[in-house]
Order: C-alpha cells, then sequence, then structure tokens
C-alpha cells in the first residue's frame, strides 16, 4: 500500500523552522548589510541542508521549507502582475499576538508571468533525489485577505470582479510550474477554515465580503484554476486554521464546508487538520468520493515540541477509517512549521523527531 505517487502516506505541509543562518542573513539584508545575491547564497546553503535532511529520515518528497519568504502567502501574492505589498495599521489577529502590518492591494489586471518563485522550484528540483513539492497559497486566500479598498477602481469594478482573472492567472502558474519540472503542487488555505468559524464568519462580513456564498463562489474560482492541471500533475491542498508563533485564529469543525470542499473541489487531495478539537470530529470526512482522492490527517502538531505517542495516533487514524477508507489516508504534521519566517515555538531537533514519526507511521500502518 505504499504510494509511488503524491501526495504520500508520510508527507507534510511544507514549511519548516528557518535555520540560524537563514535569520541572520535575512535580518542583515533588511537593514542593508548585505546584497540580495549574498542572502541567495545563504539561503541557496541552507535549503540543500534541509533538502538532505528530509531525505535522510525516509520522506518521499522535499520542500525548499519556504526558506526564501516572510510570510507564505503575501509573498507570493505580491509577486503577481498588478499586485504588490503595501504597509497598513494592523496586522493579522492571532490569539494574543498580530503579524506585521502588510497586506496586498491591485492595481491593475491580475496575471501571473516572469514569477520569481518559478526560480525557487527549479532551485529545489535541481537539488533532491525524492520528489520537489511547491506550495502556494491558495486564489480564495488572496480574496479572502483583501483590505476594503485595496482594489483600483481602475483596475476592477469591486473585490469580487477578480475572480476571472484570478482563476487564469492560476491556470498560467499551474502551466509555469509544471513546465519547471513540478508534478507536485499544493494550494495552501486559510479561507475554508474561517468559513467554519462564526466568529470569523463575522469578521468577514464587516470586511463587506458575501459570506453567504463563498464557498460556490470559491469552488467556482478553484476549479476553473484546476482546469489546466495536466494528467500527470499532483495538486492538493492545506486548511489551516491560522499558524503563527504556534497560535491560531480559527476554531471549528469541517462540518459546514465539507460538501463543497471535499465532495466539490477538484483537488486530488486535502492536507487536512486534526491535531486538537478544535477541528472537530472525522465525521465531516463522510464526503470524501470513493476511489483516487486522499486526505492527508494532521494528526502530528507542528505548534508544540512535545512528540505525540505513536500508539494515540495510530487509534486516531484507525478512528478516521469509520468514515473514509485507509487506503485514501496518509498523515502529516497538522501544519508547517514555520508559515512566517519567526516560526513556532519548538526546536528543530523536535520538528525533525515529528516529521521522523511521520515516515514510522508511513510504514507501520499502510504495510
Amino acid at each position: 500500500m505504499k504510494r509511488t505517487k503524491p501526495p504520500y502516506r508520510a508527507d507534510h505541509v511544507g514549511s519548516i523552522l528557518r535555520s540560524a543562518p537563514v535569520k541572520e542573513a535575512r535580518a542583515k539584508r533588511a537593514k542593508g548589510e548585505i546584497t540580495p545575491a549574498q542572502l541567495k547564497e545563504v539561503e541557496d546553503r541552507e535549503i540543500e541542508k534541509i533538502i538532505k535532511k528530509q531525505e535522510e529520515i525516509g520522506l518521499q518528497l522535499a520542500t525548499d521549507g519556504e526558506y526564501r519568504r516572510s510570510f507564505w502567502h503575501f509573498d507570493f501574492f505580491s509577486m503577481l502582475d498588478g499586485a504588490e505589498l503595501y504597509e497598513l495599521d494592523h496586522g493579522i489577529q492571532f490569539e494574543g499576538v498580530e503579524t506585521k502590518a502588510q497586506s496586498v492591494r491591485i492595481n491593475s489586471k491580475i496575471g501571473f508571468s516572469n514569477h520569481p518563485m518559478l526560480e525557487h522550484f527549479k532551485f529545489l528540483k535541481a537539488h533532491t533525489k525524492v520528489t520537489p513539492k511547491m506550495t502556494i497559497p491558495s486564489p480564495t486566500v488572496f480574496h479572502f485577505r483583501l483590505e476594503p479598498g485595496a482594489v483600483s477602481k481602475a483596475a476592477y469594478e469591486s473585490r469580487d470582479a477578480i475572480f476571472d482573472d484570478l482563476a487564469i492567472a492560476y491556470q498560467d502558474a499551474i502551466k509555469g510550474f509544471y513546465a519547471a519540472g513540478c508534478r507536485y503542487l499544493q494550494f495552501d488555505d486559510t479561507a475554508w477554515a474561517y468559513l467554519c468559524s462564526e466568529v470569523e464568519l463575522k469578521k468577514a462580513r464587516e470586511r463587506g465580503l458575501d459570506v453567504d456564498h463563498l464557498q460556490e463562489t470559491y469552488t467556482k474560482c478553484i476549479n476553473k484554476a484546476l482546469e489546466a492541471k495536466p494528467a500527470d500533475m499532483t495538486i492538493t491542498t492545506h486548511v489551516c486554521r491560522g499558524n503563527f508563533r504556534s497560535t491560531f485564529i480559527s476554531s471549528g469543525g469541517y462540518e459546514p464546508v465539507a460538501k463543497n470542499l471535499l465532495e466539490g473541489c477538484n483537488y486530488d487531495g486535502y492536507f487536512l487538520e486534526f491535531d486538537t478539537e478544535r477541528a472537530g470530529g472525522f465525521e465531516p470526512l463522510r464526503f470524501v468520493p470513493k476511489g483516487n482522492k486522499l486526505v492527508v490527517l494532521g494528526l502530528i502538531s507542528s505548534k508544540v515540541g512535545t512528540l505525540e505517542h505513536k500508539d494515540d495516533v495510530k487509534r486516531r487514524i484507525d478512528e478516521a477509517t469509520k468514515f473514509v477508507a485507509l487506503d485514501q489516508l496518509c498523515v502529516s504534521p497538522q501544519c508547517g512549521f514555520a508559515s512566517t519566517e519567526e516560526g513556532n515555538v519548538l526546536a528543530e531537533e523536535q520538528q525533525w523527531a515529528k516529521l521522523r514519526m511521520c515516515v514510522e507511521l508511513g510504514e507501520e500502518v499502510w504495510k
């Protein structure tokens, strides 16, 4: 039952704790003490190290740990045609902590061309012996995170007028990464998790979003983007409730979005959080169609250093099989270890121990 194509029985979401040399180099670059080329030299060297580490512990995939990014999403969005990063008077509010006060706005027609992250992927592919996995934020997050007034009237009449161009831009992104050799692409998504939370729905409504119809709109946008997916490319999504310095934003099980997300969206697989009671039970997995779609159970926390007991994780996998076949399941940490460059509150050795446990579980559960 070992899989030869992604997602794998033992997988991971993508981001990895930034090493000390990368943190130091990025701090120096922010102060103008080193050049972009010097920063890239450090990033290249450190990415090679974490690629090798992923291979050594037995993973069938490797990412670049998102080492070249500050945010998991804004870096990608701000490099799209027509978009730019700008300063706000507030960041994104997590439980007890707030991110840097930045967001993205739209000045002209959205598009995907000459995106720097194509080169990021090419470097990863050239330096790994296993499957290179690329992670980018979902188009739904782009829309969900737009502040009121962040869309130029000269470009679009409203926030909701961007969806067609946004989907086409993601079609071009899929084609671009495929041409670069990518066969494993992931759309990271917080929007669906926020639609599970009455608190976050209220906030979204106050920001002027049409929350009563977002599920249908987002499903349509995602599926239009996925029309560009070649048959030999795997595209998954990771649904996240917020991950910044080991804190979170959203609470609530998947039931409110399960049908549209799991049945309606044409993804090949889903990385779903199940590490705490905030994610609810496994019952929504009944909407996963029988067949080729896979669910990667995020049962190992990336937010804390304490290593889970393997038998406890196996019991939870067994519970999930009441709603979806074991052959359609995999295991991973519930999120990345560093969705932003600050990283979560755990040590590097604890991070690698958790990923190693995933590999062991993959071998023992799916013999």
